[in-house]
């Protein structure tokens, strides 16, 4: 965003989509542009043959920066003046060389990646830098606006701070005649929503005498239910419809309760209670539903508008999706805790299990240890290919096994250990039946190397380490290990010995 900038007039710079006083008291950074040369500068490399425009850029980055210089400012706000820490327009635009350098670049490129590929929306993760030097991460999200799809000649920019996340909290204009072209067209899901019914419920509570909101929701659960009822929706933006599935408004508008539904309702319950000790701008991360049955993860930012605390009757929402992230956070959790070929718990996981069960029990607790036979032989017959088929197998076996709170783990390459709190020698021995007919149903149905496994169990005595108790059973599948071989002459036989 680079060169060629002059201060607008409202009709020159798109004042028919957007309102000036919105624009200037829009609490994010806001920016006005034109994109015109850059769509004729794409035009151009298109007509010469370019096909694969990433590689074009990462080429030589000075085509990239020819792209910034074709940029126009058209307009900022005082809110990007702010960030920037520049004096006026001016002063920013001369030097816009310094806001934008270094990792720009490289990132911009994905922005034009996104138009190319003719989408009127796109979106990224950068770096910005203040006059002063300081770093900026932002979040930058933009819209052609409508009517200018051909040309580009007005994109409406939001950057949002996101350097650190409680900066991120959005200041709302005081003025209820808000911009219907920024709210629309903004990149973010918004609500629009009506929360005086529940500044009457909570008016009602306190003249009956509740002091604490959070028993009183312990005890009457159905009061919060009664809350999200009373909510009303009066807009939402484009964004949402996108981001919820939904055909249009009406449609969105009538079927809410598939939206906030199930796993929404003790976030909700949380909400209430920041409202209840009066804190009216607040965020959180929350659970709701898009109209096709995907659960969308959000990041949720609540304001009242300024000049309606009272009542409550005008309240902002708005919403990040999140879920990529969180889905990726859950795997990370997972890879923690499991193994991935086989899907099992891991070691770590068996270690920490143990030590809980040794602290709280229930007691008595029983251990299977069990080897995959002849591994080696597939490993070096076959390929590692097919001896991981067969991990994979022994998963399958093993996590059908073991329900909850039994938990079966894959402790070394084809060593593995199921734990069973509360079981005893009996429980122990049924569960060895049940793994060893799930194996024979498995050989039936898979048409390659067959399972087996070495087996050994032992139960945990009064004041027994259960470190001991795995060694006792170690040695038992050990025995079983060296009868398997005896029985099976061809197959290498394992010289390991227990510990």
């Amino acid at each position: 965003m680079q060169n060629q900038s002059r201060p607008p007039d409202n009709a020159a710079a798109g004042g028919e989509f957007v309102n000036a006083e919105m624009f200037e008291l829009a609490p994010v950074s806001m920016w006005l542009e034109d994109f015109s040369g850059v769509k004729k500068l794409l035009d151009a490399w298109r007509e010469a043959g370019v096909t694969d425009l990433r590689s074009y850029l990462q080429a030589d980055l000075s085509r990239v920066h020819e792209c910034t210089l074709n940029i126009r400012v058209l307009q900022v706000n005082s809110k990007t003046l702010q960030l920037f820490e520049a004096d006026n327009l001016e002063h920013l635009i001369a030097n816009l060389d310094r806001v934008f350098r270094d990792d720009m670049l490289h990132t911009h490129i994905e922005e034009l990646l996104q138009v190319w590929e003719g989408k009127h929306e796109f979106s990224s993760h950068s770096v910005n830098y203040t006059l002063s030097g300081k770093r900026l991460d932002i979040q930058l999200n933009a819209r052609i606006l409508p009517g200018h799809e051909d040309s580009w000649e007005r994109v409406l920019l939001a950057v949002e701070n996101v350097t650190e996340r409680e900066t991120a909290r959005r200041k709302l204009t005081h003025s209820e005649d808000y911009a219907r072209g920024l709210f629309e067209y903004s990149p973010i899901s918004l609500w629009v929503e009506d929360f005086s019914a529940v500044k009457r419920l909570f008016g009602d509570l306190r003249q009956i005498g509740i002091k604490d909101f959070r028993v009183f929701t312990d005890v009457h659960p159905e009061f919060v239910e009664r809350c999200m009822q009373e909510i009303r929706v009066i807009d939402v933006n484009q964004q949402t419809l996108t981001m919820f599935h939904a055909p249009d408004k009406q449609t969105l508008l009538s079927r809410l309760s598939e939206v906030f539904r199930d796993d929404m309702r003790p976030h909700f319950c949380e909400q209430l209670t920041e409202l209840w000790h009066g804190n009216l701008f607040h965020q959180r991360e929350v659970v709701n539903y898009a109209l096709n049955g995907d659960q969308l993860h959000v990041h949720l930012q609540f304001s009242v508008f300024p000049g309606h605390e009272e009542n409550w009757d005008l309240v902002l929402v708005s919403l990040t999706d999140i879920t990529a992230r969180k889905k990726a956070e859950a795997y990370l959790e997972f890879l923690g805790k499991h193994d991935e070929l086989t899907k099992l718990h891991n070691r770590a996981f068996m270690v920490d299990e143990m030590n809980r069960l040794e602290r709280k029990g229930p007691f008595p607790v029983s251990i299977i240890m069990a080897d995959l036979n002849g591994l080696k032989d597939v490993n070096d017959q076959l390929g590692h290919a097919a001896g991981d088929a067969l991990l994979r197998r022994i998963g399958e076996v093993l996590g059908k096994a073991a329900d909850r709170p039994i938990h079966a783990a894959r402790i070394g390459g084809d060593e593995f250990a199921i734990l069973m709190p509360a079981t005893d020698e009996r429980g122990v021995a049924a569960m060895m039946e049940n793994i060893q007919s799930l194996i024979d149903i498995n050989n039936q149905y898979y048409s390659g190397s067959p399972l087996s496994l070495s087996m050994g169990s032992a139960t945990s005595q009064h004041g027994e380490r259960l470190e001991a108790t795995v060694q006792r059973a170690d040695a038992l599948m050990y025995e079983d290990k060296r009868s398997y071989y005896a029985k099976t002459p061809g197959h290498e036989r394992r010289q390991s010995s227990p510990e």
